[in-house]
């Protein structure tokens, strides 16, 4: 059977041949064309940013790009990940638990993904087993090929039926001589086989060493770390190099020479003050050029819709480098040792920063062995402070203590999933004489429950992807902050992560005590958002609305936080404390 009448045929898999290769209804072979990207040498490089990166150049020439990240772990999801070894769990919102470059794709893109966008082994496998059990393979042996790389396949040309895209973008997580990835690689050698020359474009993001003994770049481990694909099969046409520095031409044409890559190919992709300067750069290297050559875009591209994306994201950028203003912003958290715990609420930062023409500066506290006079000495240089999510008991006392320091001193504070919880759980102990209160994830026994387990929590024995999750409607109460911080809205749609609320049974009672519920699930007793009436800012939320935070369009959250510790640090923090305590004298005499 040839290639031609594969895609002609249902593809099914018979004794007459070895073609293992589902296809969709509704495919167009050579509609949609794939670039996968692939690291070498060592993880953490950057491929989602540079694979996002050049999706951006592409969608702003007026191309519809989808992107799937393919991870080769056997977990079907990030939901049980310690954010220690990988990092941030990202929520998209239909609730799926995915890998923090998705949060990265749906920045640079300005839009939401699905579930199909994220894929591990895990998923693989469980898919193709249970297509084993229903007699899909109609009793043929089921091997990793061609039934584990069909699989891989069906995944891709099925995002791609569901998008429309003109380009879908591959992301293989790991590197190349990663045992687990062998078949991610091989799947990706079949398809382009499959779908033919000018539908598939290979990228592999190496790095290049510069030891500071020798004082030069050298190019060695990223030509082995090629010479690995080029073993599996994969000839790169575009090879992107990381480096702290500008690479070289020297260092160019020694990996052009070993790697049969035009050095026109080979793009040095060093280090920039922010990944946001990075799409610019590549466009100005003529990266996004490249690439719709080799694919066959030009025809479908607008040279118009180009100009003006890049008009405003030049706008957005001159902010970042060029930045009016200076704010310190605090994080206490317990994963403060590693920064990409907190990746979406860095990236937020960033973007109210640049809304607001200022350079948010982040201090990070460590909350484990925190105690009163700790927070106060940790927080005096801040302008502004978040108490961020996070699980379990360690470090509790200590955001407790940041968020007491932060209500009785007037420092801007945002609360964010468990941040918000124990804002309720402060403002029960020390405004509401609750002696004790707590919430049952830390204490079972608390005297005084005031956050405690959501109902449809109480029978739920797994841990992986049963928590609230994903995107939900909340109702805005009219005259609040968080209504002026939404324009007006009613109804907002936010993203969640949480097994725990507000006990309904004390709502009223901190309520009575001054605290403002502004945010609600609709028809349901479930608090989300919450404020302090007489503060210039001291507002929570069940949510992560780092999680919909975008770089043309800031979080409101992260807006009003910035926007507040700028006012701050322009009047002074001894001005800032008194003027809400000569708010509250005047509306005592009154």
């Amino acid at each position: 059977m040839s290639i031609n009448e594969l895609f002609k045929s249902v593809a099914t898999q018979t004794e007459e041949t070895e073609f293992a290769t589902p296809i969709p209804d509704g495919y167009r072979r050579g509609h949609t064309k794939y670039v996968i990207v692939f690291g070498t040498v060592m993880s953490g490089l950057g491929k989602g940013i540079f694979a996002s990166s050049l999706a951006k150049l592409l969608q702003d020439k007026g191309l519809r790009v989808a992107p799937i990240k393919l991870e080769g772990y056997l977990n079907v999801d990030s939901g049980t990940l310690n954010p220690y070894r990988h990092g941030e769990v990202f929520v998209l919102d239909d609730g799926m638990e995915c890998d923090m470059d998705l949060g990265t794709y749906e920045r640079m893109l300005d839009k939401d993904l699905a579930r199909d966008s994220f894929a591990t082994s895990g998923q693989v496998y469980q898919a193709v087993l249970e297509r084993e059990r229903l007699g899909g393979y109609q009793g043929r042996d089921v091997q990793m090929i061609p039934h584990v790389t069909g699989e891989v396949k069906r995944r891709l040309r099925q995002l791609a039926v569901r998008t429309g895209a003109d380009v879908v973008f591959v992301e293989i997580g790991g590197t190349a001589g990663d045992f687990e990835n062998a078949y991610f690689i091989e799947a990706m050698r079949q398809l382009a086989y499959e779908e033919g020359p000018e539908n598939v474009c290979f990228v592999a993001l190496t790095l290049i060493l510069e030891p500071g003994i020798l004082g030069e770049q050298k190019s060695k481990a990223a030509q082995l770390g090629i010479k690995r694909l080029l073993e599996m099969g994969i000839q790169p046409h575009l090879i992107a190099c990381r480096a702290a520095n500008p690479v070289t031409d020297k260092v160019r044409e020694k990996i052009s020479i070993y790697t049969n890559v035009p050095i026109s190919r080979i793009f040095s992709m060093h280090d920039e003050a922010s990944i946001y300067l990075i799409p610019a750069r590549m466009r100005r290297e003529g990266v996004d050029t490249q690439v719709t050559h080799l694919l066959n875009l030009v025809d479908r591209a607008s040279p118009r819709a180009e100009q003006r994306a890049a008009e405003a994201w030049e706008t957005f950028c001159d902010r970042i480098r060029r930045p009016r203003h200076e704010v310190a912003i605090a994080i206490t958290g317990k994963y403060t040792a590693v920064r990409d715990s907190y990746a979406s609420m860095i990236k937020a930062l960033e973007h109210a920063g640049a809304a607001l023409d200022a350079r948010v500066n982040i201090q990070w506290v460590e909350t484990t062995e925190l105690d009163g006079a700790g927070a106060a000495r940790a927080l005096a240089g801040a302008d502004g402070m978040i108490v961020p999510g996070g699980f379990g008991a360690r470090g509790t006392e200590g955001k407790i203590a940041c968020i007491r320091y932060a209500r009785e001193n007037v420092l801007p504070f945002l609360g964010l999933c468990f941040g918000f919880q124990m804002a309720v759980v402060e403002f029960a102990r020390n405004e509401c004489g609750l002696a004790g209160a707590n919430s049952t994830e830390i204490q079972h026994d608390t005297p005084h429950p005031v956050i405690d387990l959501l109902p449809e929590q109480r029978q739920v024995r797994e841990f992986g992807g049963t928590m609230r999750l994903g995107g939900h409607d909340v109702e805005v109460l009219p005259g609040t902050l968080a209504a002026r911080m939404f324009r007006q809205a009613r109804t907002v749609r936010l993203r969640f992560r949480h097994r725990y609320e507000v006990n309904p049974d004390y709502v009223e009672r901190l309520a009575k005590g001054g605290l403002v519920f502004s945010g609600k699930a609709p028809g349901q007793p479930i608090m989300q958002i919450l404020e302090l009436p007489g503060h210039p800012y001291f507002v929570a939320t069940q949510s992560h609305p780092e999680f919909t935070s975008r770089p043309l369009a800031p979080s409101p959250f992260y807006l009003g936080l910035v926007a507040a510790a700028l006012g701050r640090r322009a009047v002074g923090p001894a001005e800032a404390a008194a003027a809400p305590q000569a708010c509250k004298r005047k509306k005592a005499k009154r």
